[in-house]
């Protein structure tokens, strides 16, 4: 019994290991190759417990997921002559496990394969455009353009490229500073342009501005000439009237005016008195100056 006990324990014993170098586990984001010696067997793409041959199969295991690869620096010369220095990457996933095992291998050689082709077509896609192309106007086109390319290329490999993209896009340090020169200078011009422009613009506004102060200043003038002499001659005309209701008053008046302008004060300097005879409007009786000292005699 003992024995027998010893012999299905070793039964099994062998029948789990066997089981467990049958079986694999392919997950969700991966997929797998079986291999025979080396060759492929099964291409499997859906997840799940999957089985193979001990020791005679083998299992590569293939992820689903976009992976990234990074292209050398390259020194490129554009179609106007401009030595521009890239740094690019490229997305890409694994669309067909045979033919990447067959073409690649591995996903470390995905460097050594496709590397090569992204680097090419980079430098014949910006060899044929301009420099404010691949800087600033036509990059995303040119991008997909480049993705399109190595998509074509890269289904050979049982790869799709989803992306390509350029990290920097910068001038050789030996024309830069000339480049950053002519730049400065055509910023300086436009600011200049602009700046006589403005100039031009405050001198017409102020000109304009200037030419409506003097209209408005010259009706403004006018109205009050206007109205300065319809004032006066109503003036005259009540005076008239009135010196002629009473010519004794009138001449009285006017002798007061007279009076008045003639001795007129200035600011600042003292006061003037007059004493004038009752029966007389033309006659000075005294002037004093600081209100003691006589200036006339009186008549």
């Amino acid at each position: 019994m003992r024995t027998l006990l010893g012999l299905l324990l070793i039964l099994l014993g062998a029948a789990a290991a066997a089981v467990y170098a049958s079986a694999f586990i392919v997950h969700q984001n991966e997929q797998a190759i079986v291999l025979r010696f080396g060759d492929p067997r099964t291409v499997i793409i859906e997840p799940g417990l999957k089985w193979k041959v001990p020791v005679v199969d083998t299992v590569e295991i293939f992820d689903k997921r976009i992976l990234d690869l990074d292209t050398t620096e390259l020194e490129v010369t554009t179609n106007d002559q401009q030595r521009l220095l890239i740094d690019a990457y490229t997305r890409y996933r694994i669309t067909d496990p045979l033919k990447f095992y067959k073409n690649v291998r591995t996903p470390q050689r995905v460097v050594q394969v496709l590397g090569p082709v992204v680097e090419s077509t980079i430098r014949n896609v910006v060899n044929t455009s301009k420099l404010s192309e691949v800087v600033k106007d036509k990059r995303e086109s040119l991008m997909k353009q480049i993705a399109s390319v190595v998509n074509t290329e890269g289904k050979d490999y049982g790869v799709e490229v989803v992306d390509v993209r350029l990290k920097r896009a910068n001038l050789h340090p030996t024309i830069s500073k000339s480049v950053f020169n002519r730049m400065t200078a055509d910023r300086e011009r436009v600011a200049t342009e602009l700046r006589a422009q403005g100039d031009a613009e405050k001198n017409r506004i102020t000109a304009n501005a200037e030419r409506e102060v003097t209209v408005i200043r010259a009706e403004a003038t006018k109205a009050s000439d206007i109205l300065r002499g319809e004032g006066e001659g109503e003036r005259n005309r009540i005076f008239a009237e009135a010196f002629g209701r009473d010519p004794e008053f009138a001449r009285f008046y006017r002798a007061m005016q007279a009076c008045e302008t003639a001795f007129a004060v200035k600011p600042g300097e003292p006061q003037t008195r007059f004493l004038l005879s009752p029966d007389s409007t033309s006659s000075v009786c005294a002037t004093f100056t600081d209100g003691t000292r006589p200036l006339a005699a009186p008549k």
